[in-house]
């Protein structure tokens, strides 16, 4: 429900910056749109990247709150923040009031994102974790669709209703869960890393179909837990930085994850209604309910092959390719033909083949990786850090397309493709180089080979030996070690007195 409610407020959002409704109140008449009214691209820019500036400052703040309230705690937060801004945009007429409740929903937003990620990587087996990952960017995705839907079904309504009725479906994600999680228990890895064994025990049995399996799965957590403890500490925010193995597995989060806003997602999520508007194709609002009802398809599929398909693979061979070259093609044939009827088939279709590119490859993958590279003991931090920058990259996205796609500024439209084709291109080869790929790998599995300072080309092939192993051939080892020394000891000893 967490990414259901994140992508409602993209798929609403960016389709009531294209309705007449929406427009009367806060934007201003143009003639020579297609509209009659159209949005300054300052106040356009505020509506859609507050939201995502709002999610990057609470994804930053994400570690300390998960470490010491847990995940539940703090996805109840978000509830009663989503609700609290969603009146603040209902009830206002003013900008002011609108920016201040599209600031407050990103910081629910980015709460929801981040905790109930943190949920699922440390609660889901490792066989399934890939799977949750793409159900759960599913989600995102049906939520944008239904957004869409709703919009479509309003947009001719006159008045401020046609905008009004979107935003009171807001509210339904938010009541759900905040009942809804009542009847689930915490995180059983943040149990344990507080020293609730018995919480944790009685959580990872509810979870668990096999009870007999989950013993060893707690002995297994436990042994994680204390190996990390051993090689550091504490863990508070310092840490991700201070260790060079910590420190590689930061920069590897952060940098999956902000392979989403180096694809160019954000401009077609924000502003896909809006841009199909001001480029005359077709009906705005149905070609983005199609765009959506493709990306949802892919995502389906995708889920059932996450598990068996490399996510290096995926991510270069694929994903981002995709995403660039589509992008470079639509730039290159709007450059040459614009504003005919072939140019718009021609935008409209390669829309479609970029959004299968992003959300049935690069969205999921991008998450999953980011999720699964950071080490039990900072997992908070670490991925709150990632994501906070993965949504700074979006804000950054957000903010700055209106210039470049709105008739008042640069009036580029699909142009804007040139940015972000090479964007995709460049993120191929940083894939290709450092991410290693850890498919179907437990969490302590993932330790295990960052401890052992593996290049990402050598994490695919490599045999786990197992954490409890590891540690009696240590033990092993000293207790020789310390044999040899002391029987050495004894025949100095004896030199020395003869």
């Amino acid at each position: 429900m967490s990414p259901f409610q994140y992508g409602i407020d993209f798929g609403l959002i960016g389709g009531l910056q294209a309705m007449r409704g929406f427009l009367q109140v806060f934007g201003h008449e143009d003639p020579a749109v297609p509209l009659g009214y159209n949005i300054s691209p300052g106040r356009q820019q505020l509506i859609s990247s507050l939201m995502t500036l709002g999610a990057f400052i609470s994804s930053s703040s994400a570690g300390f709150l998960a470490t010491y309230l847990g995940r539940r705690p703090c996805l109840w937060m978000a509830c009663v923040l989503c609700c609290a801004s969603n009146v603040i945009m209902m009830a206002t007429t003013n900008l002011s009031g609108l920016y201040a409740g599209r600031f407050l929903i990103g910081i629910a937003n980015g709460w929801y994102m981040t905790f109930s990620q943190l949920y699922i990587q440390e609660s889901t087996p490792a066989r399934y974790r890939g799977m949750m990952i793409a159900v759960f960017q599913f989600w995102t995705s049906i939520g944008t669709l239904v957004g869409t839907i709703i919009d479509n079904a309003t947009h001719n309504i006159d008045g401020k209703e046609s905008y009004l009725i979107p935003l009171g479906i807001i509210y339904i994600v938010p009541v759900f869960m905040a009942v809804g999680m009542f009847f689930i228990p915490e995180s059983p890895r943040w149990l344990l890393l507080q020293d609730k064994q018995a919480e944790a025990e009685k959580s990872l049995m509810w979870m668990r179909p096999v009870k007999d399996a989950v013993p060893a799965e707690i002995a297994d957590i436990n042994a994680a837990i204390l190996a990390e403890k051993e090689l550091a500490s504490s863990a508070s925010i310092i840490d991700i930085l201070k260790n060079p193995i910590d420190r590689r597995r930061t920069l590897l989060a952060v940098g999956a994850i902000s392979t989403q806003a180096a694809s160019g997602a954000m401009f077609m999520i924000a502003y896909g209604t809006y841009f199909f508007e001001m480029a005359k194709v077709g009906n705005a609002f149905m070609n983005t309910c199609i765009l959506t009802a493709v990306g949802v398809v892919v995502i389906m599929i995708n889920s059932a092959v996450i598990s068996k398909i490399g996510r290096r693979r995926v991510f270069l061979m694929i994903g981002m390719s995709i995403c660039g070259v589509s992008q470079l093609i639509i730039a290159a044939v709007y450059h040459v033909h614009p504003g005919t009827v072939s140019t718009g088939k021609v935008i409209v279709g390669l829309s479609v083949v970029y959004i299968m590119g992003y959300n049935g490859m690069v969205a999921t993958y991008a998450w999953l990786a980011g999720g699964e590279i950071p080490s039990q003991r900072l997992r908070s931090y670490t991925f709150g850090i990632a994501a906070s920058v993965g949504f700074l990259g979006a804000w950054l996205a957000t903010f700055t397309a209106p210039y470049f796609i709105n008739p008042d500024a640069l009036n580029w439209g699909p142009e804007y493709g040139w940015i972000w084709g090479p964007s995709c291109f460049l993120t191929v080869a940083w894939v290709f180089v450092y991410l290693p790929e850890i498919k179907n790998r437990t969490l302590e599995e993932i330790d295990e080979m960052f401890e052992a300072r593996l290049p990402a080309r050598k994490f695919r092939k490599y045999v786990c030996v197992g954490r409890h192993i590891h540690d009696d051939k240590l033990a092993r080892k000293s207790t020789e070690e310390q044999v040899f020394t002391n029987e050495k000891a004894v025949a100095e000893a004896t030199i020395h007195i003869e």
